[in-house]
């Protein structure tokens, strides 16, 4: 084969949506390419020299040859079309080029995902315990956790229960649990009757690897305390509310994503262990809506979804769940260091964020941060705004539990989470 001669998988060469993190090995500095779907069980280690090339491999470019003449020409990097076809050739053995390849081992991981008896508990083992008596003895520690400066700040504690009607929404942490344990545990003990009564269980997610609005699946999800029934009926027809094509095309990222795993444990622990059906739902941000200014709402495929909802929900006891945190800020989400200053107005855009969601203002909850532009970077935000919107006019929520939790070794990023339960006021 000659340089100017390349195959036709390596046309166009396009990246798939793929984790990119700086790596320091051996002296020498990298870009880590993990697969959040992992087609191939290995990551990649690519120079940082190369980082021009990973850019430019966004299906523009025809192949080698004229990566490599870009590259010249507007990085002033010098990659023979040899050398560049090389590189994308490690990238498709990868899997981490949109092409036959990547589709093909995506379509038998999905088949083989989909043949499995439940999503399994993939954190179980690593993030917790995988062992149900040792998982509870976690869980336990943290309903007496301390409360003091920099730790949890106790909201329902300090100024009294507000709620007075049957609890029927959560907005939970999904941050880990070594981190926002006490958060997690004073959340989920004010929804633990909801959790016990519950018939039905909808369960939605920040999708961390996707920005698909619904991406839905049938598949079970498993925990250390057995497993959570989904209900494909309801699957189903929200499948047909949102779309087959879209509510399925990332379906594969519901197998790592912990956003629901996490909850789903704190879930089966509060119900000590009774399974209850369930609908996982992962949801991508709310920024495709920011130039528009009918918002979310306007959109077919939330109405059809909110819709399709509340028709299961009706005469059964239904507990919608927000899996959700706050705000990523400092130096490993992109921003600047965090000072004394900084945090204290962090700590107000996250009050008026958790206040918004606790006056059942989901429309407010969205404009509050579309107006900020979402510098803060709230994962929490569409869960939440979903959660209120399907829970319906007259939801009320109590703010049970606020924590800034560090985000690097420095101290100067953090991740913010709150907890609040939700019901229909006085």
């Amino acid at each position: 084969m000659t340089p100017t001669t390349f195959s036709s998988h390596l046309r166009f060469p396009k990246l798939r949506a793929v984790d990119v993190r700086p790596q320091r090995q051996n002296g020498h500095v990298y870009y880590l390419l993990a697969d959040p779907l992992e087609l191939r069980e290995d990551s990649l280690l690519v120079p940082q020299t190369f980082g021009p090339l990973l850019a430019l491999c966004d299906g523009s470019q025809a192949d080698a040859v004229a990566l490599s003449r870009t590259l010249a020409q507007r990085y002033q990097l010098v990659l023979d079309p040899v050398t560049v076809r090389q590189i994308l050739d490690a990238l498709d053995e990868a899997c981490l080029l949109e092409n036959e390849r990547s589709a093909a081992a995506l379509a038998r991981k999905i088949a083989d995902y989909r043949m499995l008896p439940a999503r399994p508990a993939s954190h179980a083992g690593l993030a917790y315990p995988d062992e149900p008596e040792a998982l509870i003895r976690v869980l336990d520690g943290y309903l007496t956790a301390p409360v003091g400066p920099r730790g949890v700040d106790d909201w329902a504690r300090r100024n009294g229960s507000a709620l007075r009607q049957e609890v029927s929404g959560v907005f939970s942490p999904h941050i880990d649990y070594t981190r926002g344990g006490p958060v997690y545990a004073r959340t989920w003990q004010a929804a633990a009757e909801a959790a016990q009564a519950a018939e039905l269980v909808v369960l939605i997610g920040t999708d961390h690897h996707g920005d698909d609005l619904f991406t839905l699946t049938r598949q079970s999800y498993a925990t250390p305390f057995g497993v959570l029934p989904t209900a494909t009926a309801v699957v189903d027809d929200l499948t047909q509310a949102v779309g087959e094509e879209a509510a399925y095309a990332g379906e594969l990222r519901h197998l790592r994503e912990h956003s629901l795993e996490l909850v789903a444990v704190w879930l089966q622990y509060a119900r000590r262990g009774r399974p209850v059906a369930l609908v996982p739902v992962l949801v991508g941000g709310l920024h495709r809506f920011f130039g528009d200014p009918r918002g979310p709402t306007a959109d077919g495929r939330i109405q059809r979804f909110m819709e399709t909802m509340r028709r299961h929900m009706a005469g059964r006891r239904t507990l919608v769940v927000a899996s959700g945190d706050l705000a990523h800020v400092g130096p490993v989400f992109g921003g600047q260091p965090l000072t004394h200053a900084t945090r204290a107005r962090l700590r107000a855009a996250d009050d008026e964020v958790v206040e918004r969601l606790a006056a059942g203002d989901g429309e407010g909850l969205y404009q509050a941060v579309r107006g900020a532009q979402d510098r803060h970077n709230v994962c929490g935000v569409t869960p939440g705004y979903l959660t209120l919107a399907i829970l319906g006019e007259g939801v009320r929520g109590e703010r049970l539990a606020y924590d800034s939790c560090p985000a690097d070794e420095a101290d100067t990023s953090a991740v913010t989470i709150g907890g609040v339960v939700f019901g229909n006021g006085e």
